[in-house]
């Protein structure tokens, strides 16, 4: 596996996995019903953010992150990203080589820490393989995402240091 920055190119690719992924309402705060000019505009960044993708042997696209600053100005030092596996691929160490690929990016940029904002209670792969990476769970939102089939449940805020 490789990951390289994304490229336009790579756009078709990411929304037939995104696409899906966001239509379930199971992990994503982005709207069901978003549009794929809009999907593209929120996931391929322009810097100081960066956009890349996982990809096999014969460059078909695994997964995806995004990183970028969390926030602006005095908080610019915080980073935050966010991934996606096609669910075909999951499983295999994608989402962990994306994850540390983002944590070298942060601290080689400068970054002290890394958020994650709105880690979903109920995505325990995502939440154990971030554990696993040294986030930490600093806050919990109740009630801060509406599930589709488990009702209201927490939106987890993940912290790192870097």
């Amino acid at each position: 596996m490789m990951i390289r920055e994304a490229t336009a190119e790579d756009w078709a690719a990411i929304w037939r996995f995104q696409e899906g992924i966001v239509r379930a309402g199971e992990t994503y705060t982005y709207p069901r019903d978003i549009t794929e000019e809009r999907a593209r505009g929120m996931w391929l960044l322009e810097p100081p953010g960066r956009t890349v993708v996982a990809v096999d042997g014969d460059g078909t696209v695994l997964g995806t992150a995004k990183m970028n600053p969390n926030h602006m100005g005095p908080a610019s030092h915080i980073a935050s990203a966010s991934f996606m596996v096609a669910p075909e691929h999951g499983g295999r160490g994608v989402g962990r080589a994306l994850g540390e690929h983002v944590l070298d990016w942060a601290r080689a940029e400068g970054y002290r820490a890394m958020q994650f904002n709105a880690v979903v209670e109920t995505n325990t792969r995502a939440v154990a393989l971030w554990r696993s990476l040294g986030f930490e769970v600093i806050g919990t939102l109740p009630e801060g995402f509406h599930h589709p089939e488990k009702g209201y449940v927490g939106l987890h805020i993940m912290h790192r240091r870097l």
